[in-house]
């Protein structure tokens, strides 16, 4: 399940197996062994560079169906954007406090072009 989630979003992606594994600074035989499943239990750190590199949060890589237009795939920036919104103590309850300020961007973004 996991080597078939990551070749799919490394094809997705553009990525030969060679590119992917230098970039992950993996080997590309270890690659090619979590992609055909013969090695079943990647680390956490390996996942995490390839996580990385396809640009993807580590969950995707794990899902049973990886679908790119799930909800459940976000990018990289999405989730830090996210994570920096907590730290500055915003709740998700105050979120609908924002939505005017995201309909004017939208609407401004819409009237640019």
């Amino acid at each position: 399940m996991i080597g078939k989630n990551i070749a799919e979003l490394r094809k997705k992606r553009g990525y030969t197996l060679s590119e992917l594994a230098e970039q992950a600074n993996i080997s590309k035989s270890y690659l090619s062994n979590i992609e055909r499943n013969l090695n079943q239990n990647p680390s956490l750190q390996v996942m995490e560079k390839i996580a990385h590199v396809l640009n993807v949060d580590f969950v995707s890589l794990l899902k049973k169906e990886n679908t790119m237009a799930a909800p459940y795939y976000l990018e990289t920036e999405w989730i830090e954007f996210v994570q920096e919104l907590k730290r500055s103590g915003l709740e998700k309850e105050q979120i609908p406090q924002y939505k005017p300020l995201i309909e004017f961007i939208r609407w401004q973004n819409e009237h640019q072009k």
